[in-house]
């Protein structure tokens, strides 16, 4: 029976790549947030979580639960590629608001205005998001961190992870969806 061997060199290779897309998704979700992610941790189905403090088991359940939604509806979908919580990066970063414009619990983060500038999500330079894909590759997004209501992770997990799947499935759909300045909204996979 003949056996393959991969060169260690190839393997090396494969690690400096991904190490160096990880630190360059932390620098950029760094940026965003404004935050040190300074924890790293593992959810219990395996996706990587960067934040600044401790997660409890409940928020970590509730980003494993948010995924297997995700990849439950991208199957439905016919998608395939990067459905692994391995796959996934998933920042938490300090929420800059608590409370909407309602009163409602509501953990956002504040990033630049952008392509948003003068719509109605507008707050004067800058929007709140409640997640946001800071890389397509590795698949790395953004939330706020919560107290309560955990539900609202699982929510955000599910709509941040479409646009990285879609990136990585329907590259048509995922341009025609990366950004909600023109409308359009979350769920975008039924």
């Amino acid at each position: 029976m003949l056996k393959r061997f991969i060169p260690l060199a190839f393997i090396g290779a494969m690690l400096v790549t991904t190490t160096c897309a990880q630190r360059s998704a932390v620098a950029a979700a760094e940026r965003i947030s404004g935050d040190n992610f300074t924890i790293s941790v593992n959810t219990p189905n395996g996706a990587h979580v960067y934040a600044v403090s401790r997660p409890s088991g409940a928020t970590l359940a509730a980003i494993d639960s948010g995924l297997s939604e995700l990849f439950a509806v991208a199957r439905k979908n016919g998608y395939s590629r990067r459905l692994n919580y391995g796959d996934y990066t998933v920042f938490i970063a300090k929420a800059d608001r608590t409370k909407d414009s309602t009163g409602a619990y509501s953990p956002d983060v504040a990033i630049g205005a952008a392509q948003y500038a003068g719509s109605v999500f507008d707050q004067g330079g800058y929007i709140y998001v409640a997640g946001m894909v800071v890389a397509n590759d590795p698949c790395a997004f953004l939330i706020a961190e919560h107290t309560k209501d955990l539900g609202r992770i699982t929510n955000v997990v599910r709509y941040e992870g479409e646009h990285l799947v879609l990136y990585h499935n329907d590259r048509q759909r995922y341009l025609a969806t990366m950004d909600h300045s023109k409308g359009g909204a979350h769920p975008i996979l039924q």
